[in-house]
Order: structure tokens, then sequence, then C-alpha cells
């Protein structure tokens, strides 16, 4: 049975919480089998002060489970006495850093096929000593990947973003032709590899309102958005724009695109939560691991008061598993086609 492993998060978020609900909601009988990364400690104390049944089993690679079972590799051992829910510290930080590492290790050797990410504060993230700005660009130095794309997935909407943790301010000074035709083209092959989509439809969102207006608003579409699209266009990819943002999300929602390509954080996931606020999944692309993760934050506010929702979580390791899945089927499909290439060559 293949393995899929999900980082608790912050310890004091709602990480906890959400997986205790899982487990318990979620038939386990499938293919892969959800293992834990995280502290059993904290898990128990969440458990019985929200008097959720939970039997914890602390799992190494190789150790069978029972589906009665929450299995857990356990990363730490954090005082939870100490521990407030809402207020994390530099040891939640430092704890929620060593759940990520060692998954994305556990991956690469091939014990996981796959990881869901719970919840983490960039701001205690930070406070433990890396600065990274968030989970996404930790996990491309993990992996060492420098062209990596944050998607937001849901059933009606997919959205992936050319600039992500930075300014509004900053933004336009980011883009840049090269840069859109890469994000252009990853986001094509993940729709075709990871998401198993024969033809994908992408469209672009302009920066400006009104795509720019033939430049009266600004001319970022004429010199870098549509060349970056013409240039895909020649290689065979079916994107279209810029199209002027305050249009083109419905359009997408009604399956006239597979994905909208926007150009800043929050003009992709603001119509995407209101679409996706339960139910919407962080995926990353370009990275040589599947990465999935719920798309809400650590809800410090909620946390520890029995309140939070585990259906993000819970489409995160569908779609995890699925991902998973389409991609060992195209690297099958890729091993037999050169092995039917080579067999056919005949020798000089």
């Amino acid at each position: 049975m293949r393995h899929i492993a999900i980082t608790m998060g912050c310890p004091v978020g709602i990480g906890p919480e959400i997986l205790l609900k899982f487990f318990n909601q979620t038939d386990r009988s499938s293919k892969y089998a959800p293992v834990i990364l995280g502290d059993i400690g904290v898990l128990q104390r969440c458990a019985t002060e929200l008097k959720i049944n939970a039997q914890f089993l602390a799992w190494h690679p190789g150790t069978p489970i029972r589906t009665e079972q929450i299995p857990v590799l356990e990363l730490s051992h954090l005082n939870t006495h100490d521990l407030i829910w809402g207020h994390p510290t530099i040891a939640t930080g430092k704890a929620m850093v060593s759940y990520i590492e060692k998954a994305v290790s556990l991956i690469l050797n091939g014990t996981f096929s796959a990881m869901v990410t719970c919840p983490i504060s960039k701001a205690s993230l930070n406070r433990a000593g890396y600065s990274f700005p968030g989970h996404t660009e930790m996990l491309a130095a993990l992996t060492q990947s420098p062209n990596y794309v944050m998607m937001m997935a849901g059933s009606s909407l997919r959205v992936t973003l050319a600039t992500i943790h930075c300014s509004l301010a900053s933004v336009p000074s980011r883009l840049n032709i090269e840069t859109l035709t890469a994000l252009i083209q990853t986001t094509n092959t993940a729709l075709r590899c990871d998401f198993g989509i024969s033809s994908p439809r992408i469209a672009v969102a302009a920066l400006n309102p009104h795509a720019g207006e033939s430049g009266l608003f600004g001319n970022e579409e004429d010199e870098i958005i549509l060349p970056a699209i013409q240039i895909m266009q020649a290689f065979g990819i079916q994107v279209q724009g810029p199209f002027p943002p305050d249009t083109i999300f419905f359009k997408a929602a009604s399956g006239m695109y597979d994905a909208v390509i926007c150009m800043y954080h929050d003009q992709g996931l603001i119509p995407f939560k209101l679409l996706h606020f339960k139910d919407g999944v962080n995926v990353t692309l370009g990275l040589p691991i599947v990465r999935t993760s719920v798309d809400h934050g650590t809800a410090y506010d909620i946390a520890g008061k029995g309140l939070a929702d585990p259906a993000s979580l819970s489409a995160a390791v569908d779609l995890a598993a699925s991902i998973a899945v389409n991609r060992e089927t195209v690297q099958k499909d890729n091993q037999e086609s050169n092995h039917i290439n080579s067999g056919s060559q005949t020798p000089s």
C-alpha cells in the first residue's frame, strides 16, 4: 500500500483538529494510506479537549496500520502543558518545520507517494529562524526547484499565479515575458500530467482594468503578457488572452477554460475563495514531488474550539492521491512508449 504524508502544521493552530476530524470522517480503505507527521502528545490533547475518539499508532515505515488507528510518525515531543491554542512559540515553529523537512526527504526516498500540508504560520516560521515567506518557497528550496508555481484548484476553478507573496506595488516590475512563458508551460504540463486533461484550455488574466484599454490604463498587456501568450501558442499550447480580470473568472468557472493564469496573489485568490472557500486545494507545481495543501491558514482565533472544518484537508488528500496516480500513469506510458520506440529501431 502506498502512503501519503500529512504534515501537522502549526501545533497550536487548527491543524491537529482538522486532522482528527478528517481521520474520523474518512473511509481509509483506499490503496493510499494517510500518515500524520507530527506530535502524538499534541494530537492526544486536542482529542481529549474536543472529546474526539482517537486511537494513535506510533508509526514507522513498514508498520502495518489498522483502519481504526491514526498513524503518526512522531517528530516532536512538545510539552503540551505549556502550549496555548492560538499562541505559537519558537518551539512550535521549529516543530512544524521538522514535519515538512522530513516529509520531503521521505518522498524523495520513496517512502511516501505524496505530501499534504496543514497550515503553518509565516510569522512563526520566521521566528524559528527560517526566512521563507511560506510553505511554497520552503518546498522549492528543499527540492531545489527554481521554477515552482502556486496553483489553487477546485471543482469549478483553477488558478495559477505569476507572482505570489509580494507587495501589489512591486507586481509590474516582476512580470516579464520569460517567466510568463514558463508559467504557461508549467500550467499546461500540470493540467495534462497531474489532472489528466488531454488538451488543456488556458486563459490569461490581464494586469490592468479592461486589459489595459489599448494602453490607456497600462502597457503591460501589449509589451509583456500578449507576447508571452503568442510564443506559447506557437508551440501548440491552447492559451488565450489577456482577458479583462472582471470577466474571465466567470467564464472559466462556467467551463470555458481549465485554468486561469493570474498576475498577482489576490487577483486569483479572491474569486477562487469566493467559489471554493471550504474545499479549495493549494497545489505546488514544478516540484519533483506531489504536494497539496489546505487553502486556509492556521485560524488561531478558533484553534482548540472545535469549530474548524476539515473539508479542505479532505479535498487536498483526495487530490494528492489523484495526482500521484496520474503521474504514475504518465510515467508508465512514457516508459512503454520508449520501450516500443527503442524496440522498433533497426541496427545500422
